[in-house]
């Protein structure tokens, strides 16, 4: 009888093993590597800076580009030219990527 009880605690223990790998893989593929997909993404755009380029900052002041450093960005804001200077960090899109999603937006909605 004791072998019975045994065995099946075993067999608990794993399967409860097996359900935790799953879920840790479900949280894994869909809110884990996605983030830092995202991260990998807006990285590369801050590096990619250029004079000239349209950018947002992240709290939301638009601008053109007008001097680019290693860790600052320059840029000018409106007709008046007002230059603010920022961090890289702080900038939260450019134009090209704004349109880049735009259209993957667009595609994705033909597709349906």
């Amino acid at each position: 009888m004791n072998l019975i009880l045994t065995t099946s605690t075993a067999s608990a223990g794993g399967s409860t093993l097996i359900l935790m790998l799953v879920m840790f893989a479900v949280f894994y593929f869909f809110f884990i590597r996605p983030e830092n997909k995202k991260k990998k993404a807006v990285e590369e755009m801050r590096s990619a800076l250029s004079v000239g380029d349209e950018i947002t900052t992240i709290g939301a002041i638009t601008g053109k580009i007008v001097q680019v450093t290693e860790d600052t960005v320059t840029f000018e804001t409106g007709e008046d030219r007002v230059r603010i200077q920022i961090k890289k960090w702080g900038i939260s899109t450019t134009a090209k990527m704004e349109a880049a999603e735009a259209e993957a937006r667009a595609a994705k909605s033909r597709k349906k």
